[in-house]
C-alpha cells in the first residue's frame, strides 16, 4: 500500500471549526474545562454536539391531563410544604391548578433559600417526567421558574433541545456554548466535506442546513419524527456518521494488517494438560472458537478477534488456552479487565488452572501499592508468563520483557485508545502483540459486521451442561410491597438480592438520587436485614467496599445503579428486582438477569415496570419472559430498537454513535460503503478531515 500523504491540518484562521473552544466568547476556564470533559475541546465539535432529545415546552398541560411517564410543562400555586428528614433530607410542594388537581414536586437536592421561596401561594411553572407516588403523581426534581401573581407564562416558541452533558455542566450552559459555536458556522461549500459529485449522485442535503434543523427545529417541527430520529436533517448526519465510522474502522484494519506479530504456535503440551485437568469437558461451541483462536496465533500477522460469549459460556477457559499457547512459544500475556472485581475474579481463575503447570501468574492494579507494586513490576519485566490486572498495566513504568498476547475483557468498557496503550507495550520493532478480545454482550452479526469491522468475531453460542435457568416475572409496581415482601423471604432464608434502580437520565445525581430513595425505603421495610447501597457517585475505594461485603455475604440486599459489574459472582444472590424495566433495552435487562442464577439456588428475576405498558415494552418483558438465550436476545433487540445498548458507550477513542441507528438507518449503508471506497481512493483529505470532524480526539488512534 502507498505510503500515506500527511497534509497540514486546517487552521483556526481558515477554518473556525478548528479553533479552541475558549476562542467563544464568554467561555471561560472553568467551561472549557467542562467541555472537555465530554471531549468538546474545538468549536467544531460543539457543531457535532447533536440532541439526546427534545423537550416540548411550547404549551402547558392540565394537571388532570397528565399520563405517568410523560415529560409534561405544568402551572400551578403551592397549596403545601413539608420539609422531611426520616432517611434524608427532602422536600415536598404540593401544587393545584384550574382542573382541581394535586401534583406533588419532591426535591432531594436543595437549600434552605430555595424551600423558603416555595412558601404556599407561591405560583410555579415546572417541567418534569410524570412518575406514579406514594400520594398520587409526582414529579422529582422537576426544573421551575417562579411567577408574579399576574405573570403571563411565556411558553417557549421552540421545542428545546437537550444535549448529552456531565457533571457541573448545566443544559442553559451548554446550550449557550454551542449557540456560541453555530454562529461561527461557516457556508455550506466550505463546511461540507463529501464530494459535491457524491452529493448530488445520492441525494445528500445540505449539512449546513442539518445542522441548524436539529439544534433549533422550527415551531412547525414533525416532533414524532424528530424523536424517533427519522427526521431528514438527522438522516443527513447519520449518513456522515456512519461513512465516518466506516472509513475510520477499514482504516484501523489496514493499518493493523501492515504490522507483524510473533508466531505463537507452541508444541500443544501445556493445553492438553490444562484440559485433561479440568472436572468438566469444553462445549463443542468452546473447542470450535479455541480452534479458531490458535489459528490466529500461530500467524505471523497480528490476531485481532473477539470472543462473544453469553454470561456463563465459558469464555475464560477459551482465554487461558490462548494464554498457553503464547506461554508454550516463550511469550508473556496481560489480561486487562475493566474493574478490580473482575480482574480478581480472573486472578483467582489463573491461578487455580494454571499454577499446577507450573506457570506463574502475577497481579497488578490500582491496589496494589508499595513495596508489593514494586515487586510485581520487577517480575513482568522479568518474564512473568501472565500478568493480569486493571488499566494499571497500561500506566508509565510497566514493562514487559515479551508481551506476545494482549486479553481484554469486556471491550466495550475500554476505549480504543486503552486497547492500544496495553498492545504498545509489547511492541518490539514490528513486532506487535495478538489481541483477543472477551465481551458478555452477545452482538448480532450485522451489527458485528458494522460496529467491529476492525475485528474478527466468534461466537460461543452455547451453555455449558447444568445450569439453572433464571425464572422470569413482570410485575406492575403497584404490586411493589408483595415484591418487598418476598425479597424479605428469600433473606431469611440466608439468601441475597439486587434491586436494581434503572432510572435513564443524562445525570448521574438523579441516578444516585433514585438509589438512595430505594434504599431508604428497603432499610425501613426490611429491619434486621443489611442493605447496602451503590451508586456511579461513590468513590472507586468505596464502591469496591460495599461490593465485597455483599460477596462475602455480610449484606442482605445490594441496592444498585445499574453499575454492577458484568462477570460478578456471588452464587447466593438469587433473587434480582430491576425497577423501570420497560425503560431498558434486552441486551442490559439481559446483562443484569446474568448477575443471579450463578450457584445451585434456584433463581428468580422480577421486573417492575410503571403501567400503562406501551407496546415495544410489553413485547421487551415478554422476550425476556420467555428466553434466558444471550444471542435471541440481542437479535430482538436489534429489531425491536437498534444497537444503543452495544454502541452507547461513549469512552475515549471508543467508535461510537451520536446518532446513527444501524437498524433505523440499515438503507443507508450501501451507499455509505459506495461513498466510502471512492473516498479512501480518491479523496484522502477529506476522509482525514471527516474522522477528525466526528471522531475527534480518538482519531489518531484510527492509523494504529
Amino acid at each position: 500500500m502507498a505510503a500515506r500523504t500527511v497534509r497540514p491540518a486546517p487552521s483556526a484562521d481558515t477554518d473556525p471549526g478548528m479553533a479552541p473552544v475558549g476562542a467563544l466568547p464568554g467561555v471561560g476556564p472553568a467551561l472549557v474545562a467542562a467541555l472537555a470533559r465530554l471531549g468538546l475541546e474545538r468549536v467544531q465539535d460543539l457543531w457535532f454536539h447533536l440532541p439526546l432529545r427534545y423537550e416540548d415546552k411550547t404549551r402547558v398541560t392540565a394537571i388532570a391531563d397528565l399520563r405517568v411517564g410523560e415529560r409534561a410543562q405544568v402551572e400551578g400555586v403551592v397549596e403545601a410544604v413539608e420539609r422531611g428528614f426520616r432517611y434524608r433530607p427532602q422536600l415536598k410542594v404540593a401544587i393545584g391548578d384550574v382542573s382541581r388537581q394535586t401534583l406533588l414536586l419532591r426535591f432531594f437536592h436543595f437549600n434552605r433559600v430555595q424551600a423558603e421561596q416555595l412558601s404556599p401561594g407561591t405560583r410555579l411553572l415546572c417541567y418534569g417526567e410524570v412518575r406514579h407516588g406514594a400520594q398520587g403523581l409526582e414529579m422529582v426534581h422537576p426544573t421551575y421558574q417562579r411567577l408574579g401573581a399576574d405573570e403571563t407564562v411565556n411558553v417557549d416558541e421552540l421545542l428545546s433541545p437537550v444535549y448529552p452533558t456531565t457533571e457541573g455542566l448545566g443544559q442553559k450552559r451548554l446550550a449557550g456554548a454551542i449557540g456560541k459555536a453555530m454562529a461561527l458556522l461557516p457556508p455550506a461549500e466550505r463546511l461540507e466535506l463529501i464530494p459535491p459529485e457524491l452529493c448530488a449522485e445520492h441525494g445528500l442535503t445540505s449539512l449546513r442546513d442539518a445542522l441548524l434543523y436539529v439544534h433549533r427545529p422550527p415551531p412547525d417541527a414533525h416532533l414524532g419524527q424528530l424523536m424517533l430520529g427519522r427526521h431528514p436533517a438527522q438522516q443527513r448526519l447519520a449518513f456522515e456518521e456512519l461513512l465516518t465510522q466506516h472509513l475510520s474502522l477499514k482504516r484501523m484494519r489496514a493499518a493493523v494488517r501492515r504490522r507483524h506479530a510473533p508466531k505463537l504456535g507452541g508444541d500443544g503440551g501445556l493445553r492438553a494438560r490444562l484440559l485433561g485437568g479440568l472436572p468438566f469437558q469444553l462445549t463443542a461451541a468452546q473447542q470450535r472458537v479455541s480452534a479458531e483462536v490458535a489459528r490466529d496465533l500461530a500467524q505471523a500477522k497480528p490476531m485481532l478477534r473477539l470472543v462473544q460469549g453469553d454470561v456463563g459460556s465459558g469464555k475464560t477457559v477459551v482465554a487461558a488456552l490462548a494464554a498457553l499457547a503464547a506461554v508454550e512459544a516463550g511469550h508473556q500475556v496481560a489480561l486487562m479487565a475493566p474493574t478490580e472485581l473482575l480482574a480478581e475474579q480472573h486472578l483467582h481463575n489463573f491461578r487455580h488452572w494454571l499454577c499446577p503447570l507450573g506457570i506463574e501468574v502475577a497481579w497488578l492494579a490500582g491496589k496494589v501499592t508499595g513495596n508489593a507494586r514494586k515487586l510485581a513490576l520487577e517480575r513482568v519485566a522479568a518474564e512473568a508468563a501472565v500478568v493480569i490486572g486493571t488499566h494499571a498495566l497500561m500506566q508509565e513504568g510497566v514493562a514487559f520483557a515479551r508481551l506476545g498476547l494482549v486479553i481484554v475483557d469486556e471491550q466495550h468498557r475500554f476505549g480504543v485508545q486503552q486497547r492500544l496503550a496495553l498492545r504498545d507495550k509489547g511492541k518490539d520493532g514490528q513486532l506487535v502483540p495478538h489481541q483477543l478480545v472477551l465481551t458478555a454482550t452477545p452482538i448480532p452479526r450485522t451489527l458485528a459486521m458494522s460496529a467491529y469491522a476492525d475485528l474478527d468475531v466468534s461466537s460461543i453460542d452455547e451453555l455449558p451442561p447444568g445450569r439453572t435457568p433464571v425464572q422470569t416475572i413482570a410485575i406492575s409496581n403497584a404490586r411493589r410491597l408483595e415484591v418487598i415482601e418476598r425479597i424479605h423471604a428469600a433473606c431469611a432464608e440466608g439468601r441475597q438480592a439486587y434491586w436494581v434502580c434503572t432510572l435513564i437520565e443524562e445525570s448521574e445525581q438523579l441516578r444516585a438520587q433514585a438509589a438512595e430513595v430505594a434504599h431508604a425505603e428497603l432499610s425501613a421495610a426490611l429491619s434486621g436485614f443489611r442493605i447496602g447501597l451503590i451508586h456511579g457517585r461513590m468513590k472507586p475505594k468505596e464502591k469496591q467496599a460495599v461490593m465485597d461485603a455483599f460477596k462475602a455475604g455480610e449484606l442482605a440486599v445490594l441496592v444498585a445503579t445499574t453499575v454492577i459489574e458484568v462477570g460478578v459472582d456471588v452464587p447466593r444472590a438469587s433473587l434480582m428486582v430491576i425497577e423501570n424495566s420497560e425503560r431498558l433495552g434486552l441486551a442490559q435487562l439481559h446483562q443484569l438477569r446474568g448477575r443471579v442464577g450463578r450457584g445451585a439456588l434456584a433463581s428468580n428475576c422480577v421486573l417492575l415496570y410503571q403501567p400503562p405498558l406501551g407496546q415495544l415494552a410489553r413485547e421487551r418483558l415478554q422476550v425476556m419472559r420467555d428466553t434466558n438465550d444471550g444471542f435471541r436476545i440481542a437479535e430482538k433487540d436489534l429489531e425491536l430498537r437498534g444497537p444503543g445498548e452495544v454502541l452507547g458507550t461513549r469512552q475515549t477513542g471508543q467508535l461510537s454513535f451520536r446518532i446513527a441507528d444501524l437498524t433505523r438507518d440499515a438503507h443507508l449503508l450501501p451507499a455509505v460503503q459506495q461513498v466510502g471506497e471512492h473516498m479512501l481512493k480518491e479523496h484522502p483529505r477529506q476522509t482525514e478531515q471527516l474522522i477528525e470532524r466526528w471522531i475527534g480526539g480518538a482519531a489518531r488512534f484510527v492509523h494504529a
